[in-house]
């Protein structure tokens, strides 16, 4: 980070993955952001972002919601404006959730899922599951306040097997 760098301020969260085969039933998968305070930074989230919930205060928004992954590039996307997170908030974490109304599916059955993390034209990550294939859930990127210098991001690839329900509340956890 250079000098007249503050960190990261508004960036997008972006999802894709191929539809199913014909016959199977859909596959879908969801974006999921859980905003910590320095008080519980590791604990419950203070707010949980996905599908039909948006942020309190407008800072971080769900623009699409794709729940089949047609269509071309990216089906789902979330915008976070940490920027204008209020200062008791100090940790966002991002993750993907693969929704189980056809059966357990693990993010290796699911061709081609990809996130991707930027910032305005500057690509910051991206993740392809791999590494969480038999997974059901996964964080992906987690976003720290650090005092005077903002808001600096690492990716935080971890894969649970867990349902959609539960797995913000996981999220925050530390690692074992």
């Amino acid at each position: 980070m250079s000098g007249l760098n503050k960190g990261v301020g508004k960036v997008e969260v972006a999802l894709k993955w191929d539809p199913a085969p014909a016959g199977a039933p859909a596959h879908d998968l969801d974006l999921v952001a859980a905003v910590f305070t320095a008080d519980d930074s590791h604990g419950t989230p203070a707010q949980l972002v996905h599908f039909g919930r948006r942020s309190p205060d407008g800072t971080i928004t769900l623009l699409r919601d794709s729940r089949t992954g047609q269509g071309f590039g990216y089906d789902e996307a979330m915008t976070l404006e940490l920027d204008r997170l209020a200062g008791r908030y100090t940790r966002v974490v991002v993750g993907v959730a693969v929704q189980q109304g056809g059966g357990r599916v693990v993010f290796g059955r699911i061709a081609h899922a990809e996130v991707r993390v930027s910032e305005g034209y500057t690509e910051l990550l991206t993740y392809d599951f791999a590494g969480v294939a038999d997974a059901t859930a996964a964080t992906v990127v987690e976003f720290v306040r650090d005092g005077s210098a903002g808001w600096t991001f690492r990716p935080l690839p971890r894969g649970f097997d867990t349902d959609p329900e539960s797995f913000g509340s996981l999220m925050g956890t530390p690692r074992p």
